[in-house]
This record gives structure tokens, C-alpha cells and sequence, in this order.
């Protein structure tokens, strides 16, 4: 199986789905990365919070411990799109890669980056035939996310903590507190399906 996730930036994709991705190499599929921006960005008073290099280390270094390529597109974080030069670009590495499965942000996300790109990516993948929306983020919404698919990444849990950990930059930014918020809501998504940890998805469209 040939697999797609999307982030509009280096570590969304780690903290929403990366131990699905984990058990997919296990599995021995092909997993393929597109991060949409540079991930850079600034605080309100105009100070750099994270530099585009130092994004791209960090998001390089998750990749190679998750064993899946990265694709970086050059957008400026905050700027990221939904006009119909992104959806061609990912329609175009979805014919590429001949994608079976794409993972994409969830579309009421209320992060622009992340709302704009998941716009974009279920028009580009009107073709695929599996498509599941991951929140990278639990800021409150207008929108319950409402997600029924269940990936069980109990043996992964670890891994993907070492994932996450890669972002070394933004775990000092948060005070590490990624960690534990999603190992809390792993272990409580985990619980309603009878496993120790499991991440969840909401349904675009999934082909059996």
C-alpha cells in the first residue's frame, strides 16, 4: 500500500498520526510525507520563534526515525493556501506515488494553515480511495471532531514519543508539555476500543 500524510508543518503530522504511519512501515508499505511550509515563524512582537532550518532538521530527523521520505514544499508558515496551485501540486504526487491512502488535517481545524491544507487535500484526492482526517491540535471548535476510525499504536506508543521528541525546538517552546497531553489522549482514545493506546481519525472515505 502506498501512503500520503499531509502537515502544514514540520510536526503536525508526528503529533496527529505518526504511530499510524509507524505501523504502516511495520507493515511494510510505502510512507510518503508532504510538509506544506517552511515552518518557520515569529511571535506577535515580530521575535523569530523557530527558523526555517532549524524546522527542517528537526522534521527531517522524525522522518528518518518513522522510516518514510519527506516532500517540503516552500510556503511561508501562516500562508499556506487553498487555491488551486496546491491542490495541483498534491494531485500531482498523488498520481506519482499511486496513493492508496491519504492522512490529512482535519478540515474545521482552527488553524488557517491547517484548514486551508485540508481543503485542498480532499479535493486533490477525490481519486483516492481512502481518505482520513487526524487532528494535530485540540484547540475548542465550532465543530465536534467527530472521529470513529481507530488505529491501535499500542506496540508504537514509544516510537512515536521519540518522534515527537524530535522536535526539540518546539518541545522547549511548550515546556514538553505535547508529551504527556498525547500520551493522556492516546491512552484515553486507546480505552473506548479496548487497547492501551490508539490514535483516531474521522472518515472522508474508506474503500474496504
Amino acid at each position: 500500500m502506498n501512503v500520503l500524510a499531509i502537515g502544514a508543518h514540520y510536526d503536525d503530522v508526528e503529533l496527529g498520526c505518526s504511530g499510524t504511519l509507524l505501523k504502516h512501515v511495520a507493515d511494510g508499505d510505502t510512507v510518503t510525507l508532504i510538509v506544506a511550509s517552511k515552518s518557520a515563524y515569529k511571535d506577535p512582537k515580530g521575535n523569530l520563534v523557530r527558523s526555517a532550518e532549524v524546522a527542517e532538521a528537526e522534521g527531517e530527523a522524525a522522518a528518518k526515525i518513522m522510516g518514510v521520505d519527506c516532500i517540503r514544499l516552500d510556503y511561508e508558515a501562516l500562508y499556506v493556501p487553498d487555491d488551486e496551485e496546491l491542490t495541483r501540486i498534491i494531485r500531482q504526487k498523488i498520481e506519482e506515488l499511486s496513493i492508496d491512502i491519504v492522512y490529512s488535517h482535519w478540515v474545521h481545524d482552527v488553524h488557517r494553515d491547517h484548514r486551508n491544507l485540508a481543503r485542498v487535500t480532499l479535493m486533490a484526492s477525490r481519486p483516492v480511495p481512502r481518505v482520513l482526517m487526524y487532528r494535530s491540535n485540540y484547540y475548542d471548535t465550532y465543530e465536534p471532531f467527530r472521529g470513529t476510525f481507530y488505529s491501535d499504536i499500542s506496540v508504537f506508543m514509544d516510537t512515536k514519543v521519540e518522534v515527537i521528541s524530535a522536535h526539540e525546538s518546539e518541545l522547549e517552546r511548550v515546556r514538553y508539555t505535547w508529551i504527556d497531553f498525547m500520551k493522556r489522549q492516546n491512552a484515553n482514545d486507546g480505552q473506548k476500543i479496548g487497547v492501551k493506546y490508539a490514535e483516531k481519525f474521522e472518515v472522508v472515505k474508506y474503500l474496504v
